[in-house]
């Protein structure tokens, strides 16, 4: 464990892992082998990068697993979500990592409410919905290029129903009106293009809508 400790600088990371982990193999349950596993994972989520995220995960839920009562439990939930934030692809990509990020840090605020790390937790959910929020909005504009405006109509009502703190509502107010206006919808159209005048009077997009210039 010693060994390790001394090794923990950012160059030396990889040897004091191995250091680290014949620690804890000789030792799993005994004070030093539990520091051990979690020096191991916050050694690979510091070091960063896809492989070493998805393995500082792993070491993470491991020591859940084995110690589920430890008074580092908390940390090491939020390090779980973390280790997944860390690893979200672009909004027009899977999503699946931003959703397991999104129920860990859920799992976080359920099981440890009092933790000191709640702050966090609340504000890196808030980032990795937001994650989410976009996503839906570039499957609707993707349905809206390709000529599917019924779909990009009930994408972007789901995103507005499910993701109401999406601060980019004004691309949504107007994707979706010339979504509508494609259906045939004028009237339901116009009423989203004036709420997006109403909302969002300096948008970009307020100068696009059909009749204030060519759609």
């Amino acid at each position: 464990l010693e060994d390790g400790k001394r090794h923990r600088a950012p160059e030396n990371r990889a040897q004091a892992r191995k250091y680290l982990t014949h620690a804890f193999e000789v030792e799993p349950n005994s004070t030093s082998g539990r520091e051990s596993l979690l020096l191991v994972a916050d050694s690979l989520y510091k070091q960063g990068g896809s492989t070493n995220l998805v393995q500082a995960e792993a070491k993470y839920r491991d020591f859940l697993n084995r110690f589920p009562t430890s008074d580092r439990a908390a940390y090491v939930q939020m390090q779980i979500g973390n280790s997944l934030a860390a690893r979200v692809e672009r909004p027009d990509r899977d999503q699946s990592v931003t959703r397991a990020a999104l129920a860990a840090f859920d799992d976080f605020l359920r099981l440890y409410p009092t933790s000191e790390h709640v702050p966090e937790a609340r504000q890196r959910m808030a980032e990795v919905r937001a994650k989410l929020g976009e996503h839906e909005f570039e499957v609707a504009r993707f349905y809206y290029r390709y000529g599917i405006p019924f779909a990009t109509a009930t994408r972007l009502n789901y995103l507005l129903a499910n993701y109401p703190e999406y601060t980019e509502k004004d691309k949504v107010y107007f994707y979706l009106g010339l979504a509508l206006k494609r259906m045939g919808k004028a009237e339901e159209a116009g009423q989203w293009f004036d709420k997006l005048r109403q909302e969002f009077p300096q948008s970009s997009y307020v100068g696009d809508i059909p009749g204030c210039a060519p759609e």
